[in-house]
């Protein structure tokens, strides 16, 4: 067995040329959609803080990758529970301006900075969640249906106290994040399909139920008594009916897919955006590509997203670590959910949450978020072990 001493040779520079490229887009997005806003301030203001963003990540991927396995195992139940300290604190600490803006209690605000605890606490979910069911498959060998439904609770157990303080902060969008994470670990966790296919049939019933219960009136009085807000229901309505509504709750929509679509193959070139869409620098920025790059602009980010999510993958593979592939599990679900959900959601095919599109959208927190899940993955590569004729060492 050889180990690598030379630092530079267990640094991915895949992953950082895709997640460099991601920014560069983002950046130019920012001050295209800035450029076309003049309620949005200087454009190269806006692309300056965000610049700043992006190098207190570079900064927090660096930190990240200092942290072995056993490292992160013993930090990860700190780091959930400074999470679910934070989550709490914004329920008192919140922004107000924000709250009367969109109804969310999810923003702390100290003067013009704004930052979203839940967007930090996804990388430390995930690291509690990976123990969880590493610690549990170290300690029964064997999948029998009482030890999986045993896992299946104590992930539960997990992801309960950020769902209920998601839910206080009125953060449906967020919520949706966590729980793509908690189904991606529990894919991978070892649980049987006899157990797992009931479970993705009941979430299959669940969402047509809850749609179609959205569709009739007695539907929205019942689902309202159970906490679901006005706003949802007209997001609902103008996801499955764009064109009824362009003026009021569908407007946003609306102008997202005219922009999309008047790019058309090639779109009109840098910086000629003449369809204005609300809130375009964060939660619809994929308008500003679409209308700026055309349908080629758009599959070639989605291209980059896929080359940094087989980067990851190939990372899962040659270090060959239990604890390391739940953790690159949640973190490619993170994005991958965010990717999924943001396009979707611009284009028409899902209902409009708020998810920004990562290492796009306007943002600092998210960015960081981001940032930090990339940093899991890169620490391990930087900390594998290298063999003579096969890759890596499992090294739990």
């Amino acid at each position: 067995m050889r180990e690598d001493t030379d630092g530079s040779s267990r640094i991915d520079y895949g992953i950082i040329l895709t997640v460099m490229l991601l920014s560069l887009i983002g950046l130019v997005s920012l001050y295209v959609a800035i450029s076309h806003d003049s309620s949005a301030g200087s454009p190269m203001r806006q692309v300056v803080i965000q610049a700043l963003w992006y190098a207190l990540g570079a900064i927090a991927v660096i930190i990240i990758m200092q942290f072995d396995t056993e490292q992160l195992w013993r930090v990860a139940p700190y780091a959930y529970g400074l999470g679910l300290f934070l989550l709490i604190a914004v329920l008192f600490l919140y922004s107000r301006s924000y709250f009367a803006q969109t109804g969310a209690k999810s923003w702390f605000a100290l003067g013009p900075l704004t930052f979203q605890p839940s967007e930090v606490m996804k990388p430390a979910f995930i690291l509690m969640l990976a123990r969880t069911v590493n610690r549990h498959n170290s300690q029964y060998n064997q999948h029998t249906p009482r030890y999986d439904w045993l896992l299946i609770g104590k992930m539960v157990c997990v992801l309960l106290p950020v769902a209920v303080l998601l839910k206080l902060q009125n953060d449906f969008g967020t919520m949706l994040v966590f729980f793509a994470i908690f189904g991606g670990v529990l894919l991978v966790s070892g649980v049987t399909w006899k157990i797992l296919l009931p479970f993705i049939s009941a979430f299959v019933v669940i969402g047509a139920a809850l749609i179609t219960l959205v569709r009739t009136t007695w539907g929205r009085v019942l689902l309202g008594k159970v906490g679901f807000h006005a706003y949802q229901f007209d997001r609902i309505d103008s996801w499955l009916n764009p064109s009824q509504n362009t003026t009021n709750q569908g407007y946003q929509l609306w102008q997202s897919m005219k922009a999309i679509g008047s790019g058309q193959l090639a779109g009109k070139g840098f910086n000629h955006s003449t369809v204005y869409v609300p809130v375009r620098e964060s939660d619809m920025i994929f308008s500003v590509i679409g209308e700026n790059f055309g349908f080629v602009g758009g599959c070639l980010l989605v291209l980059l997203y896929f080359l940094l999510i087989y980067q990851m993958i190939r990372v899962i593979v040659d270090t060959k670590n239990e604890f390391y592939a739940y953790i690159s599990t949640g973190v490619i679900m993170m994005i991958l959910f965010h990717v999924f959900e943001n396009i979707g959601m611009c284009i028409g095919l899902l209902p409009l949450t708020g998810i920004p599109l990562p290492f796009i959208s306007q943002g600092g927190s998210a960015l960081l978020g981001n940032m930090i899940g990339v940093g899991l993955i890169m620490s391990m590569r930087y900390h594998s072990k290298s063999y003579m004729f096969s890759t890596n060492e499992n090294f739990r």
